[in-house]
């Protein structure tokens, strides 16, 4: 059965916020309960006890007045005592149902109450309920016939002011149990929740800079060890997506080098002086290649970096790709094209240009008069060779050569970021090829690219 609406708004909105908060509440109600609980049970038993000890009180007061009583010689007499008056407080003599004596002061209602008791012949008591609480016992008295029976009668008014005032204790008791209760516990649940507060502005400190630091190690306990490792593998991987983002920055900004400098070479040369109408289409297709160019660059790269998203199949003519990669290559050394026969790559062409772009500009960078492209086909695969015949690459940096932001030489004079072999690699992988440097080629360096035949 569900609450009503406005209860459980009311409820959402007294609810604690915050853990700490609710943990002491949970261990408030629990308290709360248990208590009531044992507070019941407690005054019940100490009711109980100080009724057992009226009616104890009442029998011995009875068995004290039995002894004045003589049924000797088949008849019942009443004998008097120096304490006769104390004995007869509050106390009823019968004899067969007679009534042979009674307190001086005794009322019509509890004299009643005890004329019913005597009749049962038995040891009996009951509480008579009236102005007063009273309790009365009937006490047979032992001998022969008639028979005699002596009920004496208690105030309960100090018994029930002892039981409220243990009650009322209780209850005192009780609350300030529950206050200490839930502060104790406010206080040990802030004490155990600290390490948590503190671990997690150290992950947000960590993520947010992308730091290498972690949880791992710390003598925490079991829960929190457990906690620290799951918070582990979260920063792994932010890591990776900040350094994942970085790298995808670098390699567009690297990519986009070259067609945004021919841009701005063509408008600089264009504003440079008046110029004809060709000049002016021809500077205008430059243009709208390069910004094609770039277009083909940030789509190709972006589709590759979606994480779970295979490369779109495709096929691309392997030479029409490599004579286009040189003919676009203006710059000094000499760029030559050969392939042997029609070659077909399982990639698209605007990816296989991708592959190849860093391995060209690289070579073309080093290289000292030539660099050679050449692909052939060896066992269901397109291997793409780029040569050069520069310096080649220092033995000591064969092992760095593709790992991100490396170079061999940053003061060399020449630009560059250590990003397109990287790059080439990756994009190979994802289209289910390879790159990889022929360290025993020489001289100058030499850049294998292999892809499934189209």
């Amino acid at each position: 059965m569900s609450l009503p609406s406005p209860v459980r708004s009311l409820s959402a909105r007294l609810a604690p916020r915050t853990l700490r908060g609710r943990l002491s509440l949970v261990a408030l109600t629990t308290a709360a309960l248990l208590m009531v609980i044992l507070t019941v049970v407690f005054n019940t038993v100490v009711r109980h006890r100080l009724q057992r000890e009226a009616d104890d009180e009442l029998r011995t007061r009875a068995a004290a007045v039995a002894t004045t009583v003589d049924t000797r010689h088949g008849r019942v007499r009443v004998l008097e005592t120096s304490g006769d008056r104390l004995l007869d407080t509050n106390a009823w003599i019968y004899a067969g149902g007679r009534l042979l004596e009674r307190p001086p002061s005794g009322a019509g209602e509890l004299t009643r109450a005890a004329a019913a008791l005597a009749a049962r012949g038995t040891r009996a008591c009951r509480t008579a309920h009236g102005a007063d609480t009273v309790r009365l016992c009937a006490e047979p008295v032992p001998g022969g016939a008639p028979r005699a029976t002596v009920v004496t009668a208690l105030d309960l008014a100090p018994y029930r002011n002892s039981a409220r005032t243990l009650l009322l204790g209780s209850f005192a008791l009780d609350a300030v149990m529950l206050a200490c209760t839930y502060a104790l516990t406010r206080l040990a649940v802030g004490r155990a929740l600290r390490p948590v507060r503190t671990m997690t502005d150290q992950a947000t400190q960590w993520s947010a800079v992308g730091s290498e630091e972690r949880f791992a190690g710390g003598a925490r306990p079991a829960e929190l060890a457990a906690l620290g490792v799951s918070l582990d593998s979260l920063l792994d991987r932010i890591r990776a997506v900040l350094r994942h983002e970085r790298q995808l920055t670098g390699e567009l900004s690297h990519e986009l080098r070259t067609p945004l400098s021919r841009i701005v070479a063509e408008l600089d040369w264009w504003h440079a002086r008046p110029r004809s109408a060709a000049e002016t289409k021809a500077s205008l297709d430059v243009v709208a290649e390069a910004a094609q160019s770039m277009r083909t660059i940030c789509d190709t790269l972006l589709d590759e970096a979606r994480e779970g998203m295979p490369t779109a199949p495709g096929t691309a003519d392997v030479p029409a790709v490599l004579h286009r990669l040189a003919a676009q290559s203006d710059a000094s050394p000499s760029v030559r094209a050969a392939a042997l026969g029609p070659l077909t790559a399982g990639v698209q062409p605007a990816l296989l240009e991708r592959i190849v772009s860093p391995l060209l500009a690289n070579a073309v960078r080093y290289a000292r008069t030539t660099v050679t492209l050449s692909a052939t086909r060896s066992d269901g695969l397109v291997r793409i060779e780029v040569t050069d015949d520069g310096p080649g690459v220092p033995t000591a940096f064969t092992a760095l050569l593709f790992q991100p932001g490396r170079r061999a030489d940053p003061g060399d004079g020449h630009a560059g970021a250590g990003l397109g072999l990287p790059l080439a690699r990756r994009l190979a992988r994802s289209a289910g090829g390879e790159v990889s440097y022929d360290a025993g080629h020489g001289p100058g360096a030499r850049f294998v690219v292999t892809l499934p035949a189209g």
